[in-house]
């Protein structure tokens, strides 16, 4: 089969567990970012992501086509600083399309930017940073505070616990895998949570002993996560304390550095 790649058209597109609108969705792509196409099944089509790897299915009319020589250059795309949660861009057809943070800006260059030589015209100005900082990492991070539990989700109007901290990482210039149990394959390992620094990352797992959550620690004793929404709890070694549950409602299992 001729390899065929593609990306995101629009502000924020549903990657299916199975070829049908009422399947699960099990994560989403934000515009511009790139996809190679797996498998074709009528209007569905069985993509990787290029950012993590992750695979589902999407309705193929979300993709814009492009060759290969596009697809290579995704890793020099241009990311949204957190603080532009709504700015837009107008599409080829005269429409304005807001954009989420963390979404791609492909082949940018001056106000405009291409997917397959369509042209888009930017309405912002979009920062592209070139190193990690610790300060800016916690500040997008709380950006997200509040921000709605949805399972699969990836963008300010819905974040699952390990999309919101791939999506931090991301607007931060580091690359995550998207489940949680993918990401706790990542980083260096810390020892103690004395040795916590803040932007490490925090895994817990179920019974099973499957890493089933994940959070960024703020400090030692403090955690950002998406449960139920994104907030603020406290932490010690047993976990995390629900104090509207009155319970630790989620059980420390590894703690991770990627700074």
């Amino acid at each position: 089969m001729e390899q065929i790649f593609g990306i995101c058209r629009v502000s924020v597109a549903p990657m299916r567990s199975e070829p049908s609108d009422r399947a699960e969705n099990a994560s989403q792509l934000l515009f511009g970012e790139f996809v190679e196409v797996l498998e074709q099944l009528e209007k569905w089509w069985y993509i990787s992501a290029e950012f993590d790897g992750y695979k589902g299915w999407i309705d193929f009319r979300q993709l814009t086509l492009i060759p290969l020589k596009e697809y290579l250059k995704a890793k020099v795309t241009i990311y949204l600083a957190p603080a532009q949660a709504l700015n837009a861009l107008i599409d080829p057809q005269g429409n304005k399309l807001y954009l989420s943070p963390g979404s791609n800006l492909p082949n940018f260059k001056a106000s405009e930017c291409f997917l397959n030589n369509q042209k888009y015209e930017v309405l912002f100005t979009p920062q592209n940073p070139e190193w990690t900082d610790i300060n800016r990492l916690i500040s997008t991070a709380s950006f997200f505070l509040n921000a709605p539990y949805l399972w699969g989700g990836r963008t300010f109007f819905g974040i699952d616990c390990s999309g919101f901290v791939q999506n931090v990482f991301k607007l931060n210039g580091i690359g995550l895998r998207r489940d949680a149990w993918q990401q706790a394959e990542q980083g260096k390992t810390v020892d103690f949570l004395q040795e916590v620094v803040p932007g490490d990352v925090a895994f817990f797992d179920n019974e099973e002993g499957k890493i089933i959550h994940v959070g960024i620690m703020l400090n030692n004793t403090e955690i950002i996560h998406a449960s139920s929404k994104v907030k603020i709890d406290p932490m010690d070694n047993q976990g995390i304390f629900n104090a509207e549950l009155g319970k630790y409602s989620h059980k420390l299992r590894i703690i991770k550095r990627f700074i």
